[in-house]
């Protein structure tokens, strides 16, 4: 068994005391919020047990800290787990707010190498975060109470590896409660879809990778993953996100689009055999 499933696991095993004290109080409800964060990636996820995750923060200091307090109480100033799927700023600033507000138990990221001063300071902050950091790698689980979350990208570690463009180091996870599932993509492209079709990516949700790019969301990836809704994080943008291509892609294969610059917050809270989707506007 690998080490970092081990170690992974350890978000449901403390709280292995308290299982059936939060089964009886909960509603039984996974609850995943792609937040209205303008252009970037912000997801924040709560199990039936209350464990709390947050993917990526971002693309500035404050929109992500407004949209944790409509969903966290407000005396709630800490988080299980923040995954950064890879340190570009709309994905990775707002998270430097959350550390500065939030105390986090546990961060999981890649570890790559980038420049920049916002990347110094995110390596800066989690050293002094006291959190337990972990670096993804394919196979690894996430396990909380009964619901998983599985690492199907990257396939190999890739801490203190340098790259140019970190879009395609994107940590990519299956998130699974019951029958229902959510596959988060980060900002691949589809050069590396085609590495995800060996897994097992069939799942009811798709969070259509960077933001309805024409470079992503391929038909051959949609045929694999069969959604039957797909979420486009993205706000006003100079890049033509989401274009053309991909809604007619996502159209073509009957998949419902959904929005944050139309929808605003788009929530969907499963019980694990059905869903409902909840939007702001």
């Amino acid at each position: 068994m690998k080490k970092s499933f081990v170690v992974l696991f350890i978000l449901s095993f403390l709280n292995i005391i308290a299982f059936s004290f939060f089964t009886f109080l909960s509603s039984a409800h996974l609850e995943v919020s792609f937040f209205d964060v303008g252009q970037g990636d912000s997801i924040f996820i709560q199990t039936p047990q209350k464990h709390q995750i947050l993917i990526d923060g971002g693309p500035d200091y404050t929109k992500v800290i407004d949209s944790l307090s409509s969903e966290m109480p407000f005396n709630d100033k800490e988080i299980d787990l923040v995954i950064l799927s890879h340190p570009e700023s709309d994905h990775m600033t707002g998270l430097l707010s959350v550390l500065e507000n939030y105390k986090v138990d546990n961060i999981l990221w890649t570890g790559i190498e980038r420049d920049g001063e916002k990347f110094e300071s995110w390596k800066r902050m989690i050293s002094d975060e006291g959190a337990k950091i972990y670096y993804a790698n394919k196979g690894d689980i996430i396990s909380m109470g009964n619901v998983e979350m599985k690492i199907i990208y990257p396939a190999e570690l890739l801490k203190d590896k340098e790259v140019k463009d970190s879009n395609d180091t994107s940590i990519v996870g299956k998130l699974s409660y019951g029958n229902n599932s959510f596959l988060f993509t980060g900002d691949i492209s589809s050069k590396k879809e085609k590495l995800l079709l060996e897994s097992d990516i069939d799942v009811d949700v798709l969070k259509v990778p960077h933001h309805g790019s024409k470079y992503s969301t391929s038909e051959g990836f949609l045929d694999k993953a069969t959604p039957l809704i797909s979420v486009i994080q993205v706000g006003k943008n100079s890049y033509g996100h989401p274009t053309e291509e991909v809604l007619t892609r996502l159209s073509n294969s009957g998949i419902k689009v959904l929005r944050n610059d139309t929808n605003g917050k788009i929530k969907i809270v499963s019980d694990g055999i059905n869903y409902k989707i909840i939007t702001s506007k």
